[in-house]
């Protein structure tokens, strides 16, 4: 029988949580193992019980928010016409980052986040997805940049200790997002 807490899912889920503080803290490739098995007061073998390699326990990080945009991609992918579904990724992406705010910055740029997404080919797919749902709202090299000003800006922004809830956080991020897309809110009827 394993050691109390060590194989549990509960023990799972804080090794995740206090990997996201350390990423947060010291970068996805400044943290080591050791260093979260310092913070939980673990064994190292306990901890690779779980997780064999940072890159392991990385994945366990993203699979949930990728399976988030790849459901909100799905959606979005749904409407009728390029600015309706750019509008649509726009408004999901701005509230799953501001409910996950505390992660999104360290995500942003981390070059052990770029790796994953090139190993991982599906999860990059549903990324490029993502931006070219964003892009389309002004075909070409304008509605590229635009779309990854969106999605970095984004990112980065959810991250600073605003004095706004929630709800208000996401609605000005839509709001700068669709400015920056050229897009309009849709219409209420």
């Amino acid at each position: 029988m394993p050691g109390p807490g060590v194989s549990t899912p509960a023990t799972r889920q804080r090794l995740i949580e206090v990997a996201i503080e350390l990423f947060r803290r010291h970068s996805i490739a400044g943290t080591s193992l050791q260093m979260i098995s310092d913070e939980l007061g673990l064994t190292k073998s306990a901890i690779y019980h779980h997780f064999r390699t940072r890159d392991e326990l990385l994945e366990a990080v993203l699979d949930p928010l990728i399976d988030q945009v790849r459901q909100l991609v799905e959606q979005a992918g749904a409407h009728r016409g390029a600015k309706a579904q750019a509008d649509a990724m726009l408004v999901g992406f701005a509230t799953l980052a501001v409910s996950n705010r505390t992660l999104f910055p360290v995500l942003t740029g981390d070059p052990s986040v770029g790796e994953l997404l090139r190993t991982k080919q599906e999860w990059g797919a549903i990324v490029a997805r993502q931006m070219e749902l964003l892009a389309a709202a002004e075909p070409g090299t304008a509605g590229q940049v635009r779309a990854a000003i969106v999605m970095s800006g984004i990112s980065a922004a959810v991250g600073i200790g605003y004095e706004a809830d929630e709800q208000e956080l996401v609605q000005e991020l839509i709001a700068a997002g669709r400015r920056t897309l050229g897009i309009r809110p849709p219409r209420v009827n």
